[in-house]
This record gives C-alpha cells, sequence and structure tokens, in this order.
C-alpha cells in the first residue's frame, strides 16, 4: 500500500515518493544534463523513425545537435533570440530543439495545422529571429519576412518567387566538417528561459508559456523518478503525440531521452501504425492520451491482429479518463501496466501520476499521487482556504517545475502565480486518504443546474462508455427556469451507427447518480 500522503496543519499536500536532486551547478543546462550520462549510452538507439526504421545512437544524436547548433551561430543566433519550429514529428524535430537551446536560445514551437491567422499571432507575440519547417508548410509563413531552415529534403520542384527572405537547408548544413569554423558558444545556466509553449493558460486566450532549462530538468527527473525507483531497464518508448506541445516535449521526448531512454518517432496517431510499430520495435512505454484508449477498447479486434506483448506501461493524460474505461482497456492489456496523470504546459508536464507498480487503487479514476518535490493545496473558491482530503476546490501547484511566467505577459504571470510560488491551476479536485488526486472540472466550466454543480467532464465520461460514441463534449446551455443544463455533443463510432434515444437510455439510467455523487463533493 502506498505511503500516505504529508497532509500538514499548514494545509499543503506533500509528495510520498522519494525526493529528486537536481544538478547543482547552475551551467548544467539542459543538453549538458542530457548527454552526462554519454559514454555509458552511447551506442544505445536515442531516436529511432517508426515508418523508415533509421535510428540515431546517442552518440550520434550529440554530434548533431552540436554541428546543427554551430550552423545556427553562424546564422548570428544568439542567446535569447526566438527560433520558432513549424513542423510535425520527424527526426529532426528534436535535433533542432536541442541545437536552438544548447546555444541559449529559445526554442518557441507551433501545431502545424494552424492557420496563417493563427500563426499571425504567434509569430508577432514570440517575434522570432529565424523559422524551422518543411516545404509543405511554407506557404504558411512565406509572407512573414522571416529567414527560414527547411529541414525537408532540397528538391528542384521547390521554388518560391514571392519572397527574397533567405532560405538554408538542413542538409547543407550539416555537411560542414570545418572545425576552424567553430563559434565561441554562450554561457547557457539552468535559470535561463529554453522554451516558449503557447497554451490557453489557466484562464483566456493563448499565453506563451516561459520554461526554464532547470523546469525541464526537474520535470525530467519527476517524470522517470518511479523508473529509477523500480530498477527498470532502458525503455523504448513510442511518440505520436505532438512534439510541439509539452506532453510530447517535455514528458515523452526529454524525460526519456535523458534517462537513455530510446523513443521510437511517429508523424501522427494511425491505430494500425501504433501498433506495428509496438510489434517491430518492441516498445515497452506507451504515452497516449484519453481518445487513443478509447479508440483501443472499441476497436479492439484490431489489437489482436499485433504481437504487443513487449508492452509493459501504457500512461494517458492530458485530459480525465473514467475507472470504467481504464479497466476496460486493461482487458484489452492484460500484460500491461495502465495508468494516468495531470499535467499542464505551465509545470512543464506531468505534476501527479498513479504509481506503475501499484498493487491497490489501480484504475481508481484518480491522477495518482504527486510527483517528487511537488506540493500542491486545494483552496476553497469561496473562502480562499486550504481544504484536507475528500473536499473539492481549485488544485494549486508549487515546485521546480513551474513555468518562470507567460511571455511578455506580467499581469497575467501575476494573476496566475502568487507570492508565496503558487500556481493557480483553474482547476478543480481534491485529494482522497491515500494522497491520490482526482480532477474533477475546470472552474470556468462548471454548469449550475437548479442549484447542483454539475461538471462536464463527468458526464463525458459517461457518454465515452457507449460503445457507439468516439468522442463528447458537454456545456452549459443558459436556461430560465434551471439557470443552466447541460447539452452534449457527440461524434459517434460510425455514420449512423448512433440513435438519439440511445443516448438518452443511458442519460435517464446513469446520469442522475453521477449527478447527485458528484455534488456530495463540490458542495
Amino acid at each position: 500500500m502506498s505511503t500516505p500522503v504529508i497532509y500538514g496543519k499548514d494545509g499543503i499536500y506533500r509528495s510520498p515518493r522519494p525526493p529528486i536532486s537536481l544538478p547543482k551547478d547552475p551551467r548544467m543546462s539542459m543538453i549538458p544534463f542530457l548527454f552526462r550520462d554519454i559514454t555509458a549510452i552511447s551506442k544505445i538507439p536515442a531516436l529511432v523513425d517508426a515508418e523508415t526504421g533509421h535510428a540515431l545512437t546517442f552518440s550520434d544524436l550529440r554530434t548533431q545537435v552540436f554541428k546543427l547548433s554551430q550552423a545556427l551561430l553562424s546564422l548570428n543566433i544568439s542567446k535569447n533570440d526566438v527560433v520558432l519550429i513549424l513542423s510535425p514529428n520527424s527526426i529532426l524535430f528534436p535535433l533542432c530543439f536541442f541545437a536552438i537551446v544548447s546555444i541559449g536560445a529559445i526554442a518557441a514551437t507551433a501545431n502545424p495545422q494552424y492557420t496563417i491567422n493563427e500563426l499571425t499571432k504567434q509569430v508577432l507575440d514570440s517575434n522570432p529571429k529565424l523559422i524551422i519547417t518543411i516545404h509543405e508548410l511554407y506557404d504558411k509563413i512565406k509572407n512573414f519576412g522571416l529567414p527560414c531552415v527547411m529541414i525537408s529534403p532540397k528538391t528542384s520542384s521547390f521554388v518560391d518567387r514571392t519572397t527574397n527572405d533567405p532560405i538554408w537547408y538542413y542538409q547543407e548544413m550539416m555537411k560542414s566538417d570545418d572545425t576552424s569554423k567553430v563559434r565561441t558558444r554562450p554561457s547557457v545556466l539552468q535559470t535561463d528561459a529554453a522554451a516558449i509553449l503557447y497554451s490557453s493558460g489557466t484562464t483566456g486566450t493563448s499565453k506563451g508559456v516561459v520554461l526554464t532549462h532547470r523546469n525541464f530538468i526537474a520535470s525530467a527527473l519527476m517524470t522517470t523518478s518511479d523508473q529509477e525507483t523500480s530498477n527498470d531497464p532502458k525503455n523504448v518508448v513510442l511518440c505520436f503525440l505532438p512534439m510541439f506541445h509539452v506532453f510530447g516535449l517535455s514528458t515523452i521526448l526529454y524525460a526519456q531521452l535523458q534517462r537513455g531512454n530510446t523513443v521510437v518517432i511517429m508523424a501522427h496517431y494511425e491505430i494500425g501504425k501504433v501498433l506495428m510499430a509496438i510489434e517491430r520495435y518492441k516498445v515497452t512505454l506507451l504515452y497516449v492520451v484519453p481518445p487513443v484508449i478509447v479508440t483501443f477498447v472499441k476497436q479492439n479486434e484490431i489489437v489482436k491482429l499485433y504481437d504487443i506483448s513487449c508492452l509493459r506501461e501504457i500512461a494517458t493524460g492530458a485530459a480525465p479518463l473514467g475507472k470504467d474505461v481504464m479497466e476496460e482497456c486493461g482487458k484489452v492489456f492484460p500484460q500491461a501496466a495502465l495508468y494516468q496523470g495531470y499535467g499542464m504546459t505551465e509545470t512543464c508536464g506531468v505534476i501527479s501520476v498513479e504509481r506503475q507498480k501499484a498493487t491497490t487503487s489501480r484504475h481508481s479514476g484518480s491522477t495518482g499521487v504527486l510527483n517528487p518535490g511537488v506540493e500542491a493545496q486545494i483552496i476553497d473558491i469561496q473562502t480562499m482556504k486550504p481544504l484536507p482530503p475528500f473536499k473539492t476546490g481549485e488544485i494549486r501547484i508549487r515546485g521546480l517545475n513551474v513555468m518562470q511566467g507567460y511571455f511578455k505577459k506580467e499581469k497575467a504571470t501575476i494573476e496566475t502565480i502568487d507570492d508565496h510560488g503558487w500556481l493557480h491551476t483553474g482547476d478543480l479536485g481534491y485529494f482522497d486518504e491515500e494522497g491520490q488526486l482526482f480532477v474533477v472540472d475546470r472552474i470556468k466550466e462548471l454548469i449550475k443546474c437548479k442549484g447542483f454543480q454539475v461538471a462536464p467532464a463527468e458526464l463525458e465520461e459517461l457518454l465515452l462508455s457507449h460503445p457507439k460514441i468516439k468522442d463528447a463534449a458537454v456545456i452549459g446551455l443558459p436556461d430560465a427556469e434551471a439557470g443552466e443544463v447541460p447539452i452534449a455533443y457527440i461524434v459517434p463510432l460510425f455514420i449512423n451507427s448512433l440513435a438519439e434515444e440511445d443516448v438518452k437510455k443511458l442519460i435517464a439510467q446513469q446520469a442522475v447518480l453521477s449527478w447527485s455523487e458528484n455534488a456530495k463533493r463540490l458542495n
């Protein structure tokens, strides 16, 4: 049984996990820390392209990061300059990210699906000096008046006649072996900014989250602490989650590599390709998001076509996943421990996670216990007082993984991180007596229906339990009698496979119980 969480007289919850130790040398920034054990891991594959099988060992990775960083210095990229990466997942994405941060520049990442208007806002906000992208996305950024590095192969078919902005090619930048051109490298500290990742934040519109080298190192050690405690062998981790997002970039890519694990990279998610990659590369650890879990459960016949006996662990995050869905997924992957966690961009990744080797409280619906070094409070949203176990309030977090602040948004930063270092998450949740954290919903998303506070996430979880529902979103609709009533938007698993009466029947049978139980915690 897990060690009970420490809930002190000061109203602070603390982690029962063993503490982590950050490097004491302030100059031990992300890249020196990443390669600190290079002698022992030099020949281990670091990155593998899932489609082609092309692999880079840790020694290869270090060499190429150094060469690319020198090329960036030759383009006059300096410390604290922002470089924007606009690209889908590829083996070159991490190379670019690591090269940027290794010279003290700041990597900003953008969603490749963004429209030109969305990218314009991000470019105006972050003011990058250079953009790294691929041919297929060039039309989105060609009118920004910025130089560009292409990481897709140089081809005669790609010709741009609308701009005179310089374009360099990754392949050509990496050819030079002239050591006389080695540039002086700036000193990089743990406290320096490493990345700007855009998030909707705890409230409001999208904001740039400034994460430091120390944030990434702390989060990486927190993320892999259970692997270290259990003395796990080196894992093979599959990454199809987008690397422009903190989940893919911090929790999977950086955290796993710094431990010496191998990361297999996929451009995007397709259930068949994911299962094929697990079988081919003997993946032992898989990070997913709830819709993927739902797909595994509802298309379990496809799962049976592949030998995935190598898979030992499946970790899910980014949104709450209910106990019932977790249990059903456990039946699909009986050989793998399935657990979930809770995190934010503002905390550089994971805040809490279920214990991988736990033998009790499995599939409780919780997000597990706090990561090592993380403190939490549950604050009553009316009285602003800290709350004991089983009382729901706003989750507040403190630790070395908490962001530096929002980029160029001092007011928003002050509103989010208070004078005592507490990050106000805007999420509602509670701890149980074992120190497991249950995330209920967002404060602003609660629906007030006839005096009850209804959490949309609870209803979404209920709807997703239906075998013919692929996805669901619940919002509040103003109502003269009830104040608000919940309405649901539903995506069926297959076209014309779901009748309205099926949904009504499900809600009629289960929703009253769900609402009344949730109301006990919220009120």
